[in-house]
């Protein structure tokens, strides 16, 4: 599996992960999705792409991020591989 440098569920940069990526069901680091996105093989938001980028979009903000930027950041979200239909 090829090793990524953002998630690809939400686009985070792994770099700004505190885990440095999110676990497999067999606990090791998955290649693919954050620590936010993804733990002990499965995914923590279960939603549709329009419900997980006002998901994304508004934890951004609860950290501090400007609406505009949060706004921004989630654009590309329907790009990334877990989205890919």
């Amino acid at each position: 599996m090829k090793n990524h440098k953002f998630c690809q569920s939400c686009g985070m940069p792994f770099r700004e992960d505190p885990n440095g990526g999110g676990t497999n069901a067999d606990g090791t680091k998955s290649a693919a999705y954050c620590s936010y996105c993804y733990q002990n093989g499965s995914f923590t938001f279960n939603g549709t792409l329009k419900e997980f980028k006002e998901h994304c979009r508004q934890k951004m903000i609860e950290k501090g991020i400007s609406k505009f930027i949060a706004w921004l950041f989630t654009r590309g979200i329907g790009r990334l591989d877990r989205w890919k239909k």
